[in-house]
């Protein structure tokens, strides 16, 4: 059995920040499950490009609001706690949070992640972050 606490990952390699996210990663591909779970705040009024062309995600709002653009048919779906949004067609999207509050998520990805992904120019994760220099 793996128990561990959101803050102890907080204070730990397993959270990682950037610009318009931070991203703490509470199970990852070392501990064999298969897939990662994250929870992951965007930070108010941010737009952040993702394209997970590697990565199937599911995406559970927990709490603040945005909306989420689909990049190619420009649909938008609005984003408020108990919302979940599907990455099952490696969709281009683009996540924005409302101003005023930042949008906390818990994610699963599949394949698992190693932990230290960050996006890259494209929003892609690498498939493999530890092979990344």
């Amino acid at each position: 059995m793996i128990v561990r606490t959101l803050q102890d990952c907080i204070n730990s390699d397993r959270h990682v920040r950037s610009d318009n996210w931070e991203s703490t990663r509470m199970l990852l591909k070392n501990d064999n499950m298969g897939f990662s779970f994250h929870i992951t705040r965007i930070f108010a009024g941010t737009e952040t490009p993702i394209h997970y062309q590697n990565h199937l995600e599911s995406v559970y709002c927990i709490s603040g609001s945005g909306e989420v653009e689909t990049c190619d048919d420009g649909k938008i779906h609005r984003i408020e706690p108990g919302t979940i949004y599907i990455l099952d067609k490696h969709d281009k999207h683009l996540l924005r949070a409302d101003k005023g509050e930042d949008i906390v998520f818990a994610c699963v990805f599949n394949p698992a992640l190693h932990g230290k992904e960050v996006h890259d120019e494209n929003g892609v994760y690498p498939l493999e972050a530890d092979t990344v220099e």
